[in-house]
């Protein structure tokens, strides 16, 4: 009953076990005395939920006997947190993620994310149905909280294009195409516009990995020619100017087609300018950062000893003056989303792959589980990110763009039950000896935190409580989606 005590919920007379037994449908839970946020107020109020959606608040709030009660005074009351960008099951430079649908949903609900949306990337020589398949068999009863999929577009002929309309049919109403990976993920222009035509036809929208692609293949040929082997040459290899000439590319195909677009991990400020002058003109675009570009920069990978590979990932970490411009774009609603482009592989044994060629360095930084209490940190406690902006960021407007609101994103009557009770006294640090992502090393390692998580319940069923998983292994359902009109 131990896990009962932190909820401050000692009266439920049933152990996890029984309660597990009783019917879902059965299940309530009150959580009182808390500051409820979200994306459009704050409010002090209880919110009781019964089965899996919110269908009472107010204050005072009564509730049955058996009723999981937690007391979230002193705390702020969250929706459930959505990442819309994420790589769980990702085969990428000859090796795999080191997560499962297991760990990498576990990690997900101690971090405060209810909801994540996994990039799904077969590259150009595999099908494209083949591989929706098995990502879906990869999570079905394996992810701990809710999740969808944006499919990727790797290449573009008459067999894709039906296999396309096939998977939005069933659901899947957002798109991803890589303007980068020449050869293996990347599309090339003629198969760019057909992916946007279509989109726009179908109500889905776009997301887009913007770079050069071509820039980037020479730069990297010079720098290994001249013998610059090391992570360090990784930022030099796909520069500012390179992503800002691919977000520019994006937005021109955006505005010829009428598609509706999402610049994934934008990461410094001359990409930024040319989103926003893009938004200016009228394209639809939404603007994704993530976490590592907003609290960590280029010194990073520059680290000696082949240190800096843990921190290969692109676009690169930047110079840090990239960052100011991003927060403030954050702050005032130009930049949509944060995400976290979560994609764990080990230090050792796979980046080490890289160690005399920086282009074989796996990339990314395993985020999945630190995103929330990152920007809650370093946006809210230490910035100048107001909470209903932090909210709207990390769940409300993932929710809105990719067709998951009023379902998920807010708390209100009629929502699923995907609460995040959130202790903002709570000190600590980060660190790889006790995250939950399965992975050998932390991005972030040391790094402060001044808030976290303190209960977090997935559709009315409590799934972690004060940084441990205590919820079922299994209760995530795949989302389907409708197309916009």
């Amino acid at each position: 009953e131990a896990w009962l005590e932190r909820l401050g919920a000692p009266e439920r007379a049933c152990s996890p076990a029984t309660c597990e037994r009783r019917e879902r449908t059965n299940v309530s839970l009150l959580i009182k005395n808390g500051e409820i946020v979200t994306a459009a107020e704050r409010m002090h109020a209880d919110i009781y939920c019964e089965g899996e959606t919110i269908t009472r608040i107010g204050k005072g709030l009564d509730a049955p006997e058996g009723t999981t009660v937690v007391d979230a005074a002193g705390k702020y009351v969250f929706p459930g947190f959505i990442d819309p960008h994420v790589h769980i099951h990702l085969p990428f430079m000859g090796t795999l993620t080191k997560d499962t649908h297991r760990t990498g949903s576990q990690a997900a609900l101690v971090g405060g994310t209810t909801t994540y949306i996994e990039m799904l990337a077969p590259s150009r020589h595999e099908d494209l149905m083949a591989g929706y398949r098995l990502w879906n068999e990869l999570a079905e009863g394996n992810s701990a909280c809710d999740y969808t999929f944006h499919i990727g577009v790797s290449k573009y002929d008459a067999e894709a294009e039906a296999q396309l309309r096939e998977i939005v049919a069933d659901g899947m109403t957002s798109f991803k195409v890589f303007l980068s990976y020449k050869g293996f993920f990347g599309v090339n222009d003629e198969e760019l516009f057909r992916t946007l035509t279509l989109a726009k036809e179908l109500g889905v929208i776009v997301t887009a990995h913007c770079e050069n692609d071509e820039l980037v293949a020479q730069l990297q040929a010079q720098l290994l020619a001249a013998g610059r082997t090391g992570p360090e040459w990784h930022e030099p290899s796909r520069p500012e100017r390179v992503e800002a000439d691919g977000t520019n590319h994006f937005a021109t195909f955006l505005e010829i087609t009428g598609a509706r677009g999402y610049v994934v991990h934008l990461s410094c400020a001359p990409a930024l300018a040319a989103a926003l002058a893009a938004k200016e003109r009228g394209v639809s675009l939404a603007i994704e950062c993530v976490v590592p570009h907003l609290v960590l920069d280029k010194t990073y990978a520059e680290r000696p000893d082949f240190e800096g590979a843990k921190y290969v990932m692109s676009p690169p970490l930047r110079d840090k003056r990239n960052q100011k411009p991003l927060w403030d774009a954050l702050a005032a609603g130009l930049v949509d989303t944060v995400a976290t482009d979560h994609a764990p592989f080990d230090f050792k044994g796979q980046k080490a792959m890289g160690r005399d060629d920086f282009t074989k360095i796996p990339n990314g930084i395993p985020t999945i589980e630190d995103r929330v209490n990152l920007l809650y940190t370093y946006g809210v406690s230490r910035g100048n990110l107001s909470l209903e902006r932090f909210v709207s960021a990390a769940s409300t407007r993932a929710a809105q763009l990719f067709g998951l609101y009023p379902r998920k994103g807010t708390v209100a009557v009629g929502a699923d039950a995907d609460l995040v009770v959130y202790d903002p006294n709570y000190r600590g640090r980060i660190s790889a000896t006790t995250h939950a992502m399965n992975v050998d090393y932390s991005g972030f390692e040391g790094v402060e935190i001044d808030g976290r998580p303190s209960v977090v319940t997935v559709r009315g069923e409590v799934a972690a409580v004060d940084g441990k998983f205590v919820g079922d292994p299994g209760r995530g359902k795949l989302l389907r989606r409708t197309p916009t009109s």
